[in-house]
């Protein structure tokens, strides 16, 4: 049983490595005997970093209904946790076909062969990384802020608790917990939402390996400048083009499963999001009044990282769909082999690839939007609209 979880993109790399430790995402080679305790710690660890939250919050929100102000100021952190509950519960229960999913598309990028090909895989992994660096430092950021924004005898994020928090050794040990529990939850959340988005990403990288086996497929082929090629080099191009097929089908087939798998989750996170955003900067105009300057910047990163939530999918989506679809990327690189020295019963089965990868391979959220850069603004521009309508509700109480 290996420490790291082990996979070609290091952004994927991290998350399952961080989901494992974290009782999210069993090992491989676990004992059987052992996948019962395994399964016990993941209730344990549920519990601690969610489950209790979800509880306390409720019953404050229930008790402080009413209170426009008090309402927002739990309801971004109660509506953030039970996304995340969602997701996690997501990922646990598909884990088999996400596991095959997984190794399917590490096959693929592992088996990259020659200098341009690897560049490909790399420039995946880079992005992919370069994403999940950013999200984790916004998160690091928002965390840290509410840890030490919180006045004295005050924990960081309301909550109903079943006892007097503002007394010693109880305060310490629910600020501890609050804290402890906030980091880590928070973490697996950006390990949740950048694996999605990988595979995405590494759907969309196959596409493009594909463009390149396609506009290589006569490499070695009709070395003279007007010469057709040969039967045998005819042979070996056919089978070459088989082989792109079976590539573009598979990684169809991957998109298939990211929209079967993620598709109701992302439409409920995208609906949460709205709602978060909405009220974190209801929450955000409010904290401008006072000095506490801590709190107002891990606010306000906080809200940037609602929205870098909600655009790596749209954005991973929208890259996913311009390049399969719309831009005629994989079509531009059929065209580029040797087409015009084959016969002609190759050069229809040619035509017939290139006008089957012009078929769209877009994602959407639960069938109600694609996952697009207009699909962003449309979320952007919704929460602003839930935002002035609790304005003029605050202003009218």
């Amino acid at each position: 049983m290996g420490f790291f979880v082990d996979n070609r993109n290091r952004s994927i790399r991290i998350s399952l490595t961080a989901l494992k430790f974290a009782g999210f995402w069993a090992p491989d080679d676990i004992d059987p005997k052992l996948n019962t305790f395994y399964h016990i710690y993941s209730a344990i660890s549920f519990m601690f970093l969610l489950g209790t939250y979800l509880i306390i919050q409720v019953v404050d929100m229930c008790l402080i209904w009413g209170d426009l102000q008090l309402m927002t100021g739990t309801a971004f952190v109660l509506f953030t946790n039970l996304a995340q509950a969602a997701k996690l519960v997501n990922l646990v229960l598909r884990r088999r076909r996400l596991r095959a999913m997984l190794a399917d598309a590490d096959a693929v990028l592992r088996g990259a062969t020659g200098d341009e090909a690897r560049r490909i895989v790399e420039r995946c992994d880079r992005g992919t990384s370069q994403q999940q660096l950013l999200y984790f430092c916004l998160t690091t950021v928002t965390v840290a802020g509410w840890a030490g924004s919180a006045e004295k005898n005050q924990l960081p994020l309301r909550a109903w608790y079943p006892y007097d928090t503002s007394k010693s050794p109880a305060y310490e040990l629910t600020y501890c917990h609050q804290v402890g529990a906030l980091f880590i939850a928070a973490y697996l959340n950006v390990a949740k939402d950048t694996l999605v988005s990988t595979l995405i990403a590494q759907t969309r990288c196959r596409l493009q390996l594909l463009t390149l086996a396609l506009s290589k497929l006569h490499d070695g082929m009709a070395s003279g400048s007007a010469t057709l090629l040969s039967p045998a080099e005819e042979s070996l191009a056919a089978s070459r083009l088989r082989a792109c097929v079976g590539a573009h089908q598979a990684a169809l087939r991957a998109a298939a499963e990211l929209q079967a798998c993620f598709s109701a989750p992302t439409a409920a996170q995208f609906a949460v999001s709205m709602v978060i955003i909405c009220v974190t900067a209801f929450q955000l105009a409010a904290v401008t009044q006072t000095k506490n300057y801590v709190r107002l910047i891990s606010m306000g990163t906080y809200l940037m990282n609602m929205a870098f939530q909600v655009f790596i999918y749209c954005y991973q989506g929208n890259e996913l769909r311009e390049e399969a679809s719309v831009l005629c990327y994989v079509a531009g690189g059929a065209y580029e082999c040797l087409w015009y020295r084959a016969a002609p019963a190759p050069r229809r089965a040619l035509l017939l690839v290139m006008l089957r990868t012009r078929r769209p391979a877009a994602l959407s959220a639960a069938g109600f939007t694609t996952l697009s850069l207009a699909s962003f603004m449309a979320i952007i521009k919704a929460s602003y609209s839930f935002f002035t309508v609790l304005q003029q509700v605050e202003e009218k109480v």
